[in-house]
């Protein structure tokens, strides 16, 4: 019985079948490796999940509003157009991987948040060192909670000047916007001289040392408390309506030292329609500003010398 089994006549006979019973308990074994690999990979994603929660909140919009995770197109854009307006494609990449680190540290230390998107805010505390204001006086004409403020304040030092930061704020316990009902704040905390404070503690002495004026930028008591000197940088992010910012750069181009930058937050948002009518207007008037360009819907100009 043996010997007919093993002959090779019966071999070639058995032969497809045998083949056919590899073939089954090869496709068994697949499936059995698949199944469990894929359970496997099924429960390291799991892991992986659980522990990338954690991470998540140093960078999603809970508390904030906004996420600060840019993606690489907008984030490779903003440094292009930035390269663009300061001409240092170098110092360009190098500001705003540092402003955002910095944007990162200081909401996870601070008290609310910074107004705007991620880009927006690297933008400006990157654009005005590399703009190389002609002094270190800085008027910021709305703050929110004082936190970009701060922020402006160490990327200056960065660049080894010397900052003295005037706050132009009504405070008044929530975010102001003609027309626009801005509600509790994302991240529920007032909007308070104390907050204010807190936040620009933060930037060591010039931060502690910073002028507060709480009142409306066209209050003419405001404006002459704040008219006492000329301002290296203005940054205007007060009433974002055209009649509002139309007062904001009218003020500004009286009180900019020659040389200075002013900045324009929002331009060209879709949101703020009338950042940008202000500024057409302002531009057709006989003004020693000329506009530098854009970046990540921030403007940038700069006074005659």
């Amino acid at each position: 019985m043996r010997a007919l089994i093993t002959s090779k006549a019966a071999r070639r006979v058995l032969r497809p079948i045998a083949e056919l019973m590899d073939q089954r308990i090869e496709r068994q074994v697949r499936r059995i490796v698949a199944e469990a690999s894929l359970d496997a990979s099924q429960q390291e994603l799991k892991r992986l999940r659980a522990r990338q929660r954690p991470l998540e909140l140093f960078f999603d919009g809970t508390g904030r509003g906004a996420s600060r995770l840019p993606s690489g197109p907008h984030l490779n854009r903003t440094i292009k157009e930035l390269a663009q307006v300061t001409g240092d494609a170098a110092g360009a990449e190098r500001n705003v991987a540092q402003a955002f680190r910095l944007l990162i540290g200081m909401e996870a230390l601070g008290v609310g948040r910074i107004a705007g998107g991620t880009m927006n805010i690297c933008g400006k505390l990157a654009a005005v060192p590399l703009l190389d204001p002609p002094n270190d006086e800085v008027l910021e004409i709305g703050t929110l909670y004082g936190m970009f403020g701060a922020s402006l304040i160490r990327m200056l030092e960065r660049a080894g000047r010397d900052p003295r930061l005037t706050i132009v704020d009504p405070l008044a316990g929530t975010q102001l916007q003609p027309g626009a009902t801005m509600g509790e704040d994302a991240s529920g905390t007032p909007v308070r001289e104390a907050a204010v404070r807190t936040n620009l503690a933060l930037a060591g002495a010039a931060g502690a040392a910073t002028r507060i004026e709480q009142g409306f930028s066209e209050d003419p008591e405001v404006r002459a408390r704040v008219s006492d000197r000329s301002y290296g940088v203005i940054v205007v992010d007060g009433d974002h309506s055209a009649e509002g910012v139309a007062a904001d750069l009218e003020w500004a181009e009286r009180i900019v030292a020659p040389g200075g930058i002013v900045v324009l937050d929002d331009f060209g948002h879709p949101k703020w329609p009338g950042i940008e009518e202000a500024f057409e207007k302002h531009m057709a008037t006989d003004t020693r500003l000329t506009f530098l360009g854009q970046v990540a819907h921030s403007g940038y100009l700069r006074a005659s010398r």
